[in-house]
Parts: structure tokens; C-alpha cells; sequence
């Protein structure tokens, strides 16, 4: 089979199928909405804040706060593209179909990333600008410096997610199992090593906390990271290589 015939095939597969469908309108839904909340809460307590926070004060990113619980469905978007076909067993027939393997996953992950980079820059820009309607007079521009930036970024870090999660199911083939690591690694591990002084500076290296440091424009008076925005995204990248890598191994030396 021709790549690009592979490829219109695993497009009729994604979009033939609810669930992907429904996580990733999730992603758009979760993420704008806790977005404006945090935005419109942020706003009401500026006056508050002390003259060291008004400092780091950063209404970009605090737009970009429903990313991490958005990040939640594209994590699961990208499990479930790859994984569905092993729980109901037409990984077989796929494989028949398409016996290159490395054309198989590579076209899968192909359109699955251009999906989810789609969704994630119309997810990234439409909660920056109602994030910035809800903060008023303490709003950023789109054209203030490094703002752009932070927005452009804000979908390639959601792609990114969604294939770190591909790479991960490819390498394990249960979405239970998938699921049962990214969501704890993503949402509890990853959150307790980087706020822990002692193990902040291994924390600070796991995918999502170097690559969501694009996400910011101002930068935190105690942050003492030894990479930039793009460093950060470059590490991430760095993360999602290595899983996808392993997936191609997987499916290279086992059975389906």
C-alpha cells in the first residue's frame, strides 16, 4: 500500500472514531474555559498582590493555567489513536494491510500530530485572547514582545503532549496501562519532583516542565532554569524523539 493511501486510511480511522473526536474538542473546551476562570480571578486579585508578585506577574501564561488540565485530553487522544486497534484486535488486520511496519506508525503518527497541532494552536490562541479579555486593563498584547511567542508555542506544546503519548502507547499497546502512567507521571510525579527543593533539578527535565516554559513571557524572580523558551520545547522534543523511538522499536520486534 502506497504511503499516501496509508495515510488517508489512518485519517478515516481517527475521524471515523467518537472518542478522539470528543477528547480533543474536550482539550479546546477545558483549556479556554479554566483559562478565562483563572484569567477573570487573577484580575479581581491584582490589587492584592505584593510588590515582589506584581513583579512575576505574567497575564500571558496565567491565561495558558487550563493547559494543564487541557493537556489531560490530549494525552488521551493520543493514547487512544494508537492503542484502540490492539484492545479490539484490528491491529492485526492493519498490519496485513500495511506490512511496513515503520510506514504503519510513522503515517499514524503523522496525521494524529497534524491533528492535534491544529487543535492546539486554535486552542492556544483563542484562550489567549479570552484569557486576556477577562484580565481588563491588566492584559497583554498580541504583539508585546515574546507574547507571539509564548502563543505559538502554547500549540506546538500541546502536539508535542499528544505525541509523547503516542510514542508511550505504541511502546505498551493497553490504553489502560498508558493511561495508568501518563496521567500519574504527568499530573502527580512530575508536579511533586519540581517542587521539591530536592528534586527540583531533575523535575525541571521531564517534558512538561521543560516544555512549558514557552508558555511564559515574564520570567519568575527565583527561576534559576538553565534553558530558555526554546530550550525548554527543545528537551521536550528531546522526550517525545526517545518515546516514539522505543514505539517503532516495539512494534519492529513483537508480535502484533
Amino acid at each position: 500500500m502506497a504511503t499516501t493511501q496509508v495515510l488517508r486510511s489512518e485519517w478515516t480511522k481517527i475521524r471515523s472514531v467518537a472518542s478522539t473526536v470528543w477528547t480533543l474538542s474536550l482539550a479546546v473546551v477545558v483549556t479556554v474555559a479554566l483559562g478565562m476562570l483563572i484569567a477573570a480571578l487573577s484580575n479581581s486579585d491584582f490589587d492584592s498582590l505584593s510588590a515582589r508578585d506584581r513583579l512575576s506577574f505574567d497575564p500571558t501564561y496565567i491565561s495558558f493555567a487550563g493547559m494543564s488540565l487541557g493537556q489531560l485530553a490530549m494525552i488521551v487522544f493520543g493514547v487512544l489513536v494508537v492503542s484502540n486497534e490492539y484492545s479490539t484486535g484490528m491491529i492485526r488486520t492493519s498490519l496485513a494491510a500495511v506490512p511496513r511496519r515503520g510506514t504503519f506508525l510513522f503515517s499514524k503518527i503523522a496525521v494524529a500530530t497534524g491533528l492535534s497541532l491544529l487543535v492546539g494552536l486554535a486552542t492556544s490562541f483563542l484562550t489567549f485572547f479570552l484569557g486576556q479579555a477577562m484580565l481588563g486593563e491588566h492584559r497583554a498584547q498580541i504583539g508585546d514582545p515574546g507574547v507571539l511567542r509564548a502563543v505559538f508555542g502554547g500549540g506546538l506544546y500541546m502536539m508535542l503532549i499528544a505525541m509523547f503519548s503516542m510514542g508511550v502507547a505504541a511502546m505498551l499497546r493497553s490504553p489502560m496501562l498508558s493511561l495508568g502512567i501518563l496521567m500519574p507521571f504527568f499530573f502527580l510525579v512530575s508536579n511533586i519532583l519540581g517542587n521539591v527543593s530536592a528534586t527540583q533539578k531533575v523535575g525541571r527535565y521531564l517534558p512538561d516542565q521543560a516544555g512549558s516554559r514557552i508558555l511564559q513571557v515574564v520570567t519568575p524572580i527565583d527561576d534559576d532554569k538553565p534553558y530558555g523558551p526554546w530550550g525548554g520545547l527543545g528537551i521536550m522534543a528531546l522526550w517525545v524523539i526517545a518515546a516514539i523511538a522505543g514505539g517503532y522499536v516495539t512494534l519492529r520486534k513483537r508480535d502484533a
